[in-house]
């Protein structure tokens, strides 16, 4: 039996969990979610957790078994306390700001990037080089991040760029001189 898979979620205080077909509805201090069940995978709700379960044991439907109990739990925590991803500018002259809902990039472009965030994403800037996105839904804020990042990605030569805050870029050596 899947390790992940057969652990129980806890439901925190503050939150309700709703099952109305194959929908499994979170609503909580910051918001709501829903996930559509996978096939072969059932929920069983009691007050205090949410345990899954599955009915075959095929090798497709384990895989399922311990995904829907992890997406299920980015659902509890992120309807009470939500995810986050940091991001830091690296670069002389790259920087960032926020105008209005639109984050606008300074990234050695001839002209600067704007990019405005989707429904339910924040974005902030704390400086002109940190960035942070934040929401409930973590394939979201990670993906947000992601396309951020992608603007400049950290080039291995001297390490300019958008990268996560902790990230190692692993560089690498210029030319060598002839003599």
């Amino acid at each position: 039996m899947s390790r992940i898979g057969r652990k129980p979620i806890p439901i925190p205080k503050g939150v309700s969990v709703t099952l109305s077909g194959r929908t499994v509805k979170v609503k909580g201090p910051k918001g709501e979610l829903s996930f559509e069940l996978l096939p072969n995978i059932d929920v069983e709700l009691t007050d205090e957790h949410i345990k899954v379960t599955r009915r075959e044991d095929d090798k497709k439907t384990r895989a399922f078994h311990g995904l829907t109990r992890a997406m299920l739990n980015n659902l509890v925590t992120g309807v009470t306390t939500g995810f986050e991803k940091d991001l830091e500018i690296v670069g002389v002259g790259y920087r960032a700001q926020m105008q209005g809902q639109k984050l606008v990039l300074n990234l050695g472009y001839s002209n600067p990037v704007e990019y405005v965030p989707p429904k339910g994403i924040t974005v902030t800037t704390d400086g002109p080089t940190k960035i942070k996105v934040s929401g409930i839904d973590k394939q979201t804020v990670g993906q947000v991040a992601a396309i951020i990042r992608s603007f400049r990605a950290p080039e291995p030569y001297k390490g300019k760029g958008i990268r996560y805050v902790g990230e190692v870029v692993k560089r690498k050596t210029g030319k060598a001189s002839a003599k």
